[in-house]
């Protein structure tokens, strides 16, 4: 073996493992996710498979392996440079790439084989044996803190669309009262969950408001038998990932899961989870009336009392009536609730308002379901100059809603900005020509906004995609 060969072989190991891992990352290192529902599967293909039977195939036939090596790294860097997600250098990550060279140096040293399999395989299947053992011990851990906290009251907040909105409205409100705390951002699985309450739940915090998402039946379970919320909120159910889930009946289940707690003292249910009213299970949104929603913000009566808040959205009527009613449960009067309201800022990406350059920009990239999409162009439609939107279309949605997206964008907008190959056809079948562009990458999106954008314009951002989708 020479040593030529030898350095080619640790590259092409590690420039594959960089792809592997990065992809298992994305996907919550659940590999039949990123095998089966990757939505760029022809990516696994391109810098995958052919790059593996190339490399593999010159090893056999004259021992040219490196030559391919050599030649995937330009390739890998393009895929890398095109990525506005790229891999984050996590402990696990770093331990995988530890275990994947270590294995590799011992099969070509003491085998004398430059297989590239194997190295691949042991690191994720020994990675993955660590990680569960890590694991288990900041479960037990989180556990114990969660115990030592005397009379924390826990809220869990599960929904396909709004749970994020309705956490942080909740905390919002609640902090009138109390010592609130929320997990952060999108933190929403049990793992994420585990390393809030081990690192930043802080000491004397009274309420902690648990956001709670699943990719797949039991992960909302395992998050609410582990915090056992004594307060529930079910926001709005509907197709989010339903590729994962196959049918909304699998989507309700899965989110109705949040209702395995030993403590539950109240729960408030979205009307599109079509459950039946109980004792302490409330359904919510058909007591919510004269919804106005504008630019400035939105007011809707509620129990036959008029909010307001600075949130944009017809949609985030519900998701504050949601919050409204906790708030209550726990004490809060509606002059405490409405002060509470006039205070409270968007969700950063979620129909957030910014005046800038003389444009008003709409930042709803973080938003990718029906409802709030159609509820984000029924908004910009009452602005009075001219409208643009740039999106993806629905990522994790069917083409007849698609269809849907498309031919309202069409009523609306003046000019409809296209980012990415996946929904671009059903957009070009129902957009006129003359006002819809391509951006294939997301490197041009300041140019082209540069180009085709003017003061005056409203410039919505709906559902602006990672690149890996």
């Amino acid at each position: 073996m020479s040593i030529v060969n030898l350095i080619g072989y640790f590259i092409f190991v590690a420039s594959i493992g960089y792809y592997l891992i990065s992809n298992l990352q994305w996907y919550s290192y659940k590999i039949d996710r990123v095998l089966f529902h990757h939505t760029k599967t022809w990516w696994h293909l391109l810098y995958f498979v052919v790059p593996f039977v190339l490399y593999m195939a010159a090893n056999y036939y004259g021992g040219y392996g490196y030559v391919v090596a050599i030649a995937y790294l330009p390739l890998l860097y393009m895929w890398f440079r095109g990525l506005d997600k790229p891999l984050v250098w996590t402990g696990r990550v770093k331990r995988f790439f530890a275990i994947l060279l270590f294995v590799a140096m011992f099969v070509a040293l003491v085998f004398g084989k430059l297989t590239v399999l194997i190295p691949l395989v042991v690191a994720y299947l020994l990675s993955l044996y660590i990680e569960k053992m890590l694991f288990s011990g900041f479960k037990n851990r989180a556990k114990k803190r969660l115990e030592s906290m005397d009379d924390l009251i826990v809220i869990g907040v599960t929904a396909s669309y709004g749970k994020t909105s309705i956490k942080n409205f909740i905390a919002h409100i609640l902090s009138a009262k109390y010592r609130t705390y929320a997990t952060p951002r999108s933190v929403n699985t049990l793992g994420g969950v585990i390393k809030d309450i081990n690192e930043d739940l802080p000491d004397g915090t009274q309420v902690y408001v648990v956001e709670m998402g699943a990719r797949g039946e039991g992960d909302i379970a395992e998050i609410s038998t582990f915090v056992n919320p004594q307060y529930v909120v079910v926001g709005k159910i509907g197709p989010a990932h339903i590729e994962y889930f196959k049918t909304l009946e699998n989507i309700r289940n899965t989110k109705m899961e949040i209702m395995q707690t030993n403590r539950l003292r109240q729960a408030w249910i979205d009307k599109s989870a079509n459950v039946k009213p109980e004792e302490n299970i409330h359904i919510y949104g058909d007591d919510i009336s004269d919804i106005q929603a504008t630019l400035d913000g939105t007011s809707f009566t509620l129990d036959g009392v008029r909010y307001s808040a600075n949130i944009l959205g017809a949609f985030n009527a519900a998701n504050l009536a949601a919050a409204i009613k906790v708030a209550k449960e726990l004490g809060l009067s509606d002059e405490q609730i409405q002060k509470q309201l006039s205070s409270l800022k968007p969700v950063d990406h979620r129909l957030q308002r910014i005046d800038a350059g003389g444009k008003v920009i709409l930042d709803d990239s973080f938003n990718g379901n029906i409802d709030g999409m159609m509820a984000a162009f029924d908004l910009a439609s009452t602005y009075n100059g001219r409208k643009v939107v740039i999106t993806p279309g629905l990522v994790e949605a069917d083409d007849e809603l698609n269809t849907k997206v498309a031919k309202r964008a069409n009523e609306v907008f003046d000019l409809v900005i296209v980012t990415g190959d996946l929904n671009y056809e059903i957009f070009k079948a129902n957009i006129d020509s003359n006002k819809l562009l391509k951006l294939s990458a997301k490197s041009e999106m300041q140019r082209v906004l540069a180009e085709e954008t003017r003061v005056g314009d409203l410039i919505l951002f709906a559902n602006d995609a990672p690149s890996f989708v």
